[in-house]
C-alpha cells in the first residue's frame, strides 16, 4: 500500500485538503525489527500511525516488562496520545517487533488539526475507547483467569497478530510479558503438549485447535 493509499484508507472521511496537509506535514519512516521507537521519560514529539508492522508498548518494573498493548497497522498508540496535553513526556516504552512502516505527525501541527477537524478528536477518543476496554480485559484476566489460560490466549493473540501458523517466541518472552516465570511457562506448555493442545519444535509453537 502505498502513503496516499494508506491517507485516503485511515482517514476516508476527511476532505482533500486534510490528505495533502498530512503529506505535507507527516513523515514517513521505516525502522526495523527490535528498535526502540521511544522511552519513558523522552519528549513526545511525534503521533505515530502505524502503517505496517506490529508495534509493543509496555513499561518496565525492577527490570520486568509490563506490556500495556500491541499497535496493528492503522493504530495510533494513546499513551503517547495522552501526553501531548499535559507535559509531552513519555510514560511508556515503545519497540518494534518486525520491520514496520509508520506515520508520523509533527506534535504542534497535530494540535492545529485536533481544533481544525473536530472529527480528529473523535478518530482518536475512539481509539482510546477501545485500548481502555482492553486494558480493562487485559486487568480481569490477570484477576480471574488461571495461567494455563492467559498462556493459551496469549499464543492464539500472537498467532492473529502474525497471521502465521507457528509462534516463534521464547519460553522466556512469553513468562516476561505475562508477569511470570519462564519455567512456569515451560512447565504449562508441556502440560499443553502433553493434552494435544499445541505442538512444540525449532521453529516455534502450533496450536492444534485454532479458533
Amino acid at each position: 500500500m502505498g502513503n496516499s493509499d494508506f491517507i485516503k484508507r485511515k482517514f476516508e472521511k476527511f476532505d482533500e485538503g486534510f490528505h495533502q496537509e498530512l503529506k505535507e506535514h507527516g513523515i514517513f519512516t521505516s525502522v526495523n525489527a527490535k528498535q526502540e521507537l521511544i522511552a519513558e521519560g523522552d519528549k513526545v514529539k511525534f503521533i505515530p500511525i502505524l502503517i505496517k508492522g506490529s508495534v509493543k508498548v509496555y513499561n518496565l518494573n525492577d527490570g520486568k516488562e509490563l506490556v500495556y498493548y500491541y499497535i496493528s497497522p492503522g493504530e495510533s498508540c494513546i499513551m503517547t496520545f495522552s501526553t501531548i496535553f499535559t507535559d509531552k513526556v513519555s510514560r511508556i516504552y515503545a519497540i518494534s517487533e518486525e520491520k514496520s512502516e509508520i506515520l508520523l505527525l509533527p506534535v504542534p501541527q497535530f494540535l492545529n488539526w485536533l481544533q481544525t477537524y473536530p472529527q480528529l478528536n473523535q478518530m482518536f477518543f475512539l481509539e482510546y475507547d477501545s485500548r481502555y476496554k482492553f486494558m480493562m480485559e487485559t486487568i480481569n484476566k490477570i484477576v480471574f483467569q488461571k495461567l494455563d489460560h492467559r498462556v493459551l490466549e496469549y499464543l492464539h493473540e500472537r498467532i492473529r497478530r502474525s497471521g502465521a501458523d507457528v509462534v516463534k517466541v521464547s519460553h522466556k518472552k512469553i513468562a516476561d510479558e505475562l508477569g511470570t516465570a519462564r519455567e512456569v511457562v515451560s512447565r504449562i506448555l508441556k502440560k499443553f503438549e502433553k493434552e494435544g493442545l499445541i505442538t512444540q519444535s525449532p521453529l516455534g509453537i502450533e496450536i492444534i485447535e485454532k479458533r
